[in-house]
């Protein structure tokens, strides 16, 4: 510790060091600044177009070199072509690091034209151009710009997502020194409520000038809209085209153009699924995307760590897709885990006997009951209560470190008597033999659901004396009935997870007789996304929906990989440091933490803990109460739909109005979203609570204290905590953030040591004790 105290001394810390390399370019917009701000409106785009005439200049030559080299390459032979192609791949290699070097060098200026037109659109209600025909094309489409005479006159308001906004923002110095990260293809992490979206404008607008294209990727379809939208007239008013890629078909003509446009904008998943879609295309004039040039990334740590793994499929058709056996093999599965459900039960019931003994054979004994019930049915609720009282959790763990020694030699005690075991952590399941006799049932043969060893069997008919046609045969008969029961083996996995791992209104929710994944990280339906391998269809067998077709897969690209195609690629975040290690690893992407504007107020107090989910809710809708009467807003954040929809529930008991943000209801987000700021207003969301969407404060709201988040859980990722508290506390704003937590909660169950439970009941923690 004290070394890494040494060396921050001699070269500061990296903050310091990012700073101290970032200032010099915030110094130069400044100083050409007040030259910018003197111009007249016509002369602003005029040096705008100077500056990109700059740019081309300066690449001129080998843009000359290609066009000779592109003449009549279709009459070469086709060795010479490639040859050539070679070349031009080369020169245009060159192009690109010339258009960083002359980039860096009118970044100042470029940065300060940007700066002044947001100046200007805040300051005046119209602002008066000689009308172009760029400026006449546009009038025809768009709502913020109207022509008179030989006029074009932008207004400061116009639609954007739906609603009306006026333009009233100018960068701050910090956002100035962020666009400068972004442009040197860093990821600048600035805190919730800082104008992520108006920072973007600087390197969206200098890179959008050499016509290559720029894509700024945001993660949800209504954050695409809204920001090309809102942002948009600051880059037309320059001459430069913007769209939207989710306002268009795939594989149209308007989708092409949208890439043809100067600056684009979409989400990463519509990014990645246009360029599977043009892998598989089978002309060129079917092709829509261009070459990947520069990306901006929003929310850029959900991107590209969150969701970087999970791969983009376009599927199809498989032939006998509906042949399938989770329909006929669901009453069967229903039978074992019924059986299981009601073992566990009576092994809990008998457990709770043997523990409460004073004999301390009788309590190992119950102890072991309570290890068996556990590997049975660990998501099972009453087991959960239980194991949150004094003692509890500490003597099992005791019992599982005693079977799990010497290599699990001892387990089978526990597990034998089970029809299955669990493995929560994992997300496994393993049939026993019991459980494998209870599903063979009264079926004529017994190794109905046994693999058989298909390598032992193959060597033996080899040393029988058969023919070859009839050892052929007898090949395809065994491989024939090994495929038979590896698909019924793999169905009945699948459906089990399906009843004891997977929960309606948590993991999934079921809307309009189709099941729907709810991304676990942001609370939000994942459309057109399934498990994979078959355990989406056990899920809706298990809800009794119509079981969709197996699928194959076409083409397939992650997130990641897709993303590392870009010649330049940034991207901007409010909680982005956790994963920083992450980030260079993969992507050799640097985080550089943006200063506020103005500095945090937000009071982040310490977790609550509490014994049981029941006494923790309680206290959650005291402290609702506590809060409304104090004047203040109040955002509960919950992990999933089932616990927002709970807490709900008590809410209307104690007649306080509410409102629910969830995946089930997520057509009404903004409205909420930009409501939940007023005094008294109580919303309840899951992990989606608008990312990307502002809680405007009234005056009576920031004297009484500002907007109270109170979280109900801790998530597994650090990011989404800190998101929900980037929500109160915008921008200088007052606000507060609590999480309430409780040892049966999903995280503390799974990851929290004996430790915790020990030593509450070491200190006497009764109910209600936090």
């Amino acid at each position: 510790m004290a070394f890494s105290k040494i060396i921050s001394k001699l070269f500061g810390n990296k903050e310091q060091r990012d700073l101290k390399e970032m200032n010099p370019y915030v110094k130069q917009i400044q100083e050409v600044y007040p030259e910018i701000e003197k111009l007249s409106n016509d002369e602003l785009r005029s040096r705008a177009k100077e500056v990109e005439k700059r740019i081309h200049d300066y690449v001129s030559e080998e843009k000359e070199k290609i066009t000779k080299l592109k003449e009549g390459i279709e009459d070469i032979e086709l060795e010479e072509r490639e040859v050539i192609w070679a070349e031009i791949d080369k020169i245009e290699k060159e192009i690109s690091d010339k258009f960083e070097v002359v980039l860096e060098e009118v970044l100042p200026e470029a940065f300060a034209i940007m700066k002044d037109t947001a100046r200007r659109f805040t300051e005046n209600e119209e602002t008066v151009v000689t009308a172009n025909q760029f400026d006449k094309d546009l009038a025809a489409k768009r709502d913020f710009v109207e022509i008179d005479g030989d006029k074009a006159i932008y207004k400061k308001r116009w639609i954007a997502g739906g609603v009306e906004i006026t333009w009233n923002m100018i960068h701050y110095d910090v956002q100035l020194f962020g666009g400068v990260v972004l442009h040197k293809g860093r990821i600048a992490e600035m805190a919730t409520g800082e104008g992520k979206t108006l920072v973007a404008t600087l390197p969206v607008f200098l890179n959008a000038l050499t016509h290559n294209g720029v894509h700024v990727v945001t993660v949800n379809d209504y954050l695409a809209k809204r920001d090309s939208e809102w942002m948009g007239p600051l880059y037309m008013f320059h001459g430069l085209s913007v769209d939207c890629i989710d306002n268009h078909q795939p594989n149209s003509d308007e989708r092409r153009k949208a890439y043809e446009a100067d600056i684009t904008f979409g989400t990463n998943n519509e990014f990645g699924f246009d360029y599977l879609r043009d892998n598989m295309a089978i002309s060129p004039r079917d092709l829509v995307q261009r070459k990947h040039n520069f990306s901006i990334v929003d929310e850029v740590d959900s991107v590209l760590i969150d969701d970087a793994r999970t791969p983009l499929i376009i599927s199809g058709p498989v032939p006998k897709g509906d042949d399938q056996l989770y329909d006929i093999l669901r009453p069967r599965v229903e039978l074992i885990v019924k059986a299981q459900r009601d073992m566990s039960t009576k092994l809990l019931a008998e457990a709770k006997v043997k523990m409460a003994s004073e004999d301390k054979k009788e309590q190992e004994e119950g102890s072991l009951l309570l290890f068996r019930s556990f590997k049975g049915l660990p998501k099972n609720k009453p087991i959960i209560k239980y194991l949150s009282e004094q003692g509890v959790k500490a003597s099992m763990i005791r019992t599982e470190e005693n079977y799990m020694s010497e290599q699990m030699r001892n387990m089978h005690i526990v597990t034998d008597p089970l029809y299955f075991v669990i493995d929560e952590k994992s997300n496994s399941i393993d049939l026993t033999d019991k459980g494998i006799d209870m599903l063979t049932g009264k079926s004529d043969d017994p190794t109905f659901f046994v693999l058989p060893d298909i390598g032992a069997q193959l060597s033996d008919l080899e040393n029988q004396s058969l023919t070859d046609e009839e050892k052929a045969a007898k090949k395809d008969e065994l491989l024939q009935s090994y495929a038979i029961k590896s698909e019924r083996i793999h169905t009945v996995n699948q459906l089990l997870k399906a009843y004891t791992l997977f929960d309606k209104d948590d993991e999934y929710v079921v809307i309009d007789n189709k099941v729907k994944i709810v991304d676990e990280q942001t609370g939000r339906i994942m459309e057109g996304r399934r498990y994979s391998d078959g355990l989406h269809q056990a899920i809706e067998a298990k809800e009794r929906v119509k079981v969709e077709a197996a699928t194959q897969t076409f083409a397939t690209v992650t997130l990641q990989n897709y993303f590392r195609m870009y010649n330049k690629l940034a991207g901007m975040t409010g909680t982005a440091e956790t994963e920083a290690g992450e980030l260079w690893d993969i992507y050799k992407l640097d985080v550089v933490v943006i200063p506020t504007n103005r500095p945090i107020v937000r009071n982040d107090m310490n977790d609550r803990i509490y014994k049981t989910k029941r006494e923790k809710y309680s206290a959650v809708i005291d402290e609702i109460s506590r809060l409304i009467e104090a004047g203040r807003p109040v955002l509960v954040g919950t992990t999933s739909v089932e616990v927002s929809e709970l807490l709900s529930r008590m809410l209307n008991l104690r007649k306080i109005s509410h409102n629910v943000l969830n995946a089930k209801l997520h057509q009404r987000e903004a409205d909420i979203v930009a409501s939940a700021g007023q005094a008294g207003m109580v919303t309840i969301a899951t992990n989606m609570a608008g990312r990307g969407t502002d809680i405007k404060l009234s005056p009576e709201v920031v004297k009484a204290g500002g907007l109270a988040i109170v979280g109900t859980e801790r998530h597994e990722s650090r990011r989404v905590d800190r998101q929900l508290r980037g929500r109160a506390g915008r921008q200088g704003d007052p606000g507060s953030s609590i999480f309430y937590v409780s040892l049966e909660d999903d995280l503390m169950r799974l990851f929290a040591t004996e430790r915790i439970a020990g030593l509450m009941d070491k200190m006497g923690f009764k109910e209600g004790d936090v």
